[in-house]
């Protein structure tokens, strides 16, 4: 092999890897790669302004496509700017490849401006961070990363690359990097065990996660929880793992609060949680999350998920996919037909109370809309009337998602994404990233005005790349989630209810999305009556480059 710059060499492994873009936003430090990039053409470098929409790109992108994708951040202030969505891309398992600059290894003990241990700033948020000390290691650091990343449980990792271990030169080759198979099955004992445990319940739950996404087993868990009779439950579900319409689908436990979830997780005695952990929430319980003396049956790729918080009775390392069909199997096979006849009757049942619940709750969406002339619920219904095929939703609306997509059911996989881990600001960069993902399908980011601030810079890198995906700002004037959290504050608490804080509120001076997007190169336009929906879904959608669409969401919310 000739011996040529690292810089060059590590393009060169980018390109053997078929990376398509690479998300950043430059830095003097990484100056000699990104020159470099001249040479290699098949690599688009898509510039954004702000490295937290380089991340929320990436993001979208790779929980798109499932493969990793690349970000290249600036030392330590640019990393210290993607800190927030690299959390994000952690808590949703999302594959990238994070490459920072620095100005070299010959400079440690220097104490130089923008330097820091961007190792150590990166462990908290990354599956794996590592710096390349040697050029003759930068391709197998770089092999390894993407090994770390793309496979499961995917996650982000970084790689700090220092300039004058960059300039120098290696002979290293660039070959593809070699992926592992986890498509594992468990062992057949201990899966006999499980449908033993599980087989005789009464009232059954599945808790399961964007690990069912991620393994492609949306057909296995439907068909398990039918056999089963069992409610399947969400948590940490940012994916279509099962579709919403499905008879056993009964919602997403507690993102916020253990004691929502609980209500759910302790009536049940017999509970399978798969592709998730117990339990994500803000404020998780810490005790009595599964009623006593029911079994606890977990299976997952993820090692550290199974059993993380919470005692089980039988953890299975295996591939969601395979181990959930075995187990149906296994668990109709110990059924007898009385139990397969009460399972049929709790699906029917359930099913037809979900069904009536969903539509009171659209009932007293209308009503709610119609007795404060707003629009979002006609602007969801007409998008609903006139989706495409191609339809993709990146949903990021927070407080006004259950009325939004309640037109708009989460149904096929690939084609709905929400927010995952907390950050604010994934909703216009990830459908950003999703539309790179699929260049033929129609893309709508929602996202709410308070999250958009964020990131709204995102939308000169749509302009300036001609990514044409469609974004809905929903627009309440404040921060809502913060609101309906500190009524229950209130209420826990027994503290009287009073004024909101005014810091919630975001009415002063109001934000003029429309000015602020089309000075971005973004045509918008803005939503307040429900007649103006028709027309506003009309232009968005047939629009060909990107469109943003400021949605009044709620108004008169001061007490």
């Amino acid at each position: 092999m000739d011996s040529r710059p690292a810089r060059a060499a590590f393009l060169e492994q980018l390109a053997v890897e078929g990376v398509p873009y690479m998300f950043g936003n430059p830095g003097t430090v990484e100056q000699g790669f990104l020159d470099e990039l001249r040479h290699f053409p098949a690599i688009e470098y898509v510039l954004t302004l702000q490295e937290a929409v380089a991340v929320g790109m990436a993001d979208g992108y790779a929980r798109a496509t499932r493969r990793p994708a690349v970000v290249q951040l600036h030392s330590g202030v640019g990393l210290g700017n993607g800190i927030g969505m690299l959390y994000q891309a952690k808590r949703g398992h999302a594959p990238l490849v994070v490459l920072v600059g620095e100005a070299g290894l010959r400079y440690d003990a220097m104490e130089a401006q923008m330097a820091a241990d961007l190792v150590a700033m990166a462990e908290p948020v990354t599956k794996w961070a590592t710096r390349v000390v040697d050029p003759d290691s930068t391709l197998r650091v770089l092999r390894r990363a993407f090994k770390e990343a793309g496979t499961p449980p995917y996650g982000p990792v970084l790689v700090v690359l220092p300039a004058d271990v960059m300039d120098r030169p290696t002979r290293e080759e660039a070959v593809p990097v070699s992926y592992p198979d986890t498509a594992s099955a468990p062992d057949p004992q201990s899966l006999a065990r499980a449908a033993e445990l599980l087989a005789g319940a009464r009232k059954p739950i599945v808790i399961a996660g964007d690990g069912i996404h991620f393994s492609g087993a949306q057909e296995e868990l439907g068909r398990l929880a039918s056999v089963w009779g069992a409610e399947v439950w969400g948590a940490d579900w940012a994916e279509v793992n099962l579709p919403v319409e499905h008879p056993a689908y009964a919602g997403q436990l507690g993102h916020m609060f253990g004691e929502s979830s609980r209500r759910v997780t302790g009536a049940a005695d017999a509970v399978l949680l798969c592709g998730t952990y117990a339990l994500p929430e803000v404020f998780p319980a810490l005790e009595g999350v599964f009623g006593e003396g029911a079994p606890v049956v977990h299976i997952d790729l993820d090692t550290d998920a199974i059993a993380k918080n919470f005692p089980v009775d039988i953890g299975l390392v295996a591939d969601p996919k395979r181990s959930l069909a075995l187990l149906a199997d296994a668990i109709e096979a110990r059924m007898s037909r009385a139990d397969r006849t009460a399972a049929e009757d709790r699906l029917r049942r359930g099913a037809a109370e979900r069904a009536e619940a969903r539509a009171a709750a659209a009932h007293s969406a209308h009503e709610r809309a119609d007795a404060a002339e707003l629009p979002h619920i006609a602007f969801a219904e007409e998008l609903a009337a006139r989706l495409p095929d191609d339809i993709v939703l990146f949903d990021e609306s927070l407080t006004a998602s259950p009325d939004l997509f309640g037109p708009l059911p989460a149904a096929e996989p690939g084609r709905w994404h929400q927010t995952r881990g907390g950050s604010l600001g994934v909703g216009i960069p990830g459908a950003l990233g999703a539309q790179l993902a699929r260049p033929d399908a129609t893309v709508v980011g929602f996202t709410g005005d308070g999250g958009s601030m964020y990131t709204l810079q995102a939308l000169w890198t749509a302009a300036r790349h001609d990514i044409g995906a469609k974004f809905v700002v929903c627009n309440n004037s404040s921060y809502r989630l913060l609101e309906l959290n500190i009524d229950q504050y209130w209420r826990e608490q027994g503290i009287p209810v009073h004024e909101h804080p005014g810091i919630f509120d975001l009415s002063r001076p109001a934000i003029d999305f429309v000015a602020l997007s089309r000075s971005l190169g973004v045509p918008a336009l803005r939503v307040e009556k429900p007649g103006q929906a028709a027309a506003a879904v009309t232009e968005a959608l047939s629009h060909r480059g990107p469109f943003l669409i400021d949605l009044v969401t709620e108004r008169g919310r001061g007490r």
